[in-house]
């Protein structure tokens, strides 16, 4: 197994922000889009023939003044799913792994680390916010994505 660099990361993915910020040595931060409120529960069981997702709401951000080019999205405790800008191709034999950037722990707020393989157009996590809330900026850089050549 080799871990490939932020270049060829980079490689793999479409849509990024700017990546001059987001390409690091070993890894690339991926940004979030979209943010949605989870509004109920979804149905997993053993066979996937009754599985449903949770139903979700979108939430919009907000600009603090009307001149500003982002908003932000003020979230009060509770659970979320973001969807990230970028869209990944991994090649056969790649494993991606992603984790939460390290600040948004430092903000009270955190996501699950995951690994996958393939393609994915639609990239989301759940999102989790602690009990004092979080500011979240449009296009803020949320995650770490590393991928290995398996």
């Amino acid at each position: 197994m080799r871990i490939l660099t932020g270049q060829e990361v980079a490689e793999r993915l479409e849509n990024l922000i700017h990546p001059p910020t987001q390409v690091h040595a070993y890894s690339v931060d991926l940004t979030v889009a979209r943010v949605f409120r989870i509004a109920g529960g979804g149905n997993l069981d053993f066979g996937g023939s009754e599985f449903s997702e949770a139903p979700r709401e979108l939430v919009e951000p907000h600009r603090v003044r009307p001149e500003d080019k982002y908003g932000w999205w003020e979230l009060p405790p509770g659970t979320y799913i973001a969807r990230y800008n970028e869209r990944v191709h991994l090649r056969e034999g790649d494993v991606a792994y992603l984790q939460p950037h390290e600040r948004v722990l430092m903000a009270g707020a955190y996501h699950p680390a995951f690994h996958f393989r393939g393609q994915r157009e639609k990239l989301e996590t759940l999102f989790v916010v602690g009990e004092g809330g979080c500011r979240l900026k449009e296009n803020s850089r949320i995650s770490k994505l590393l991928a290995f050549e398996v």
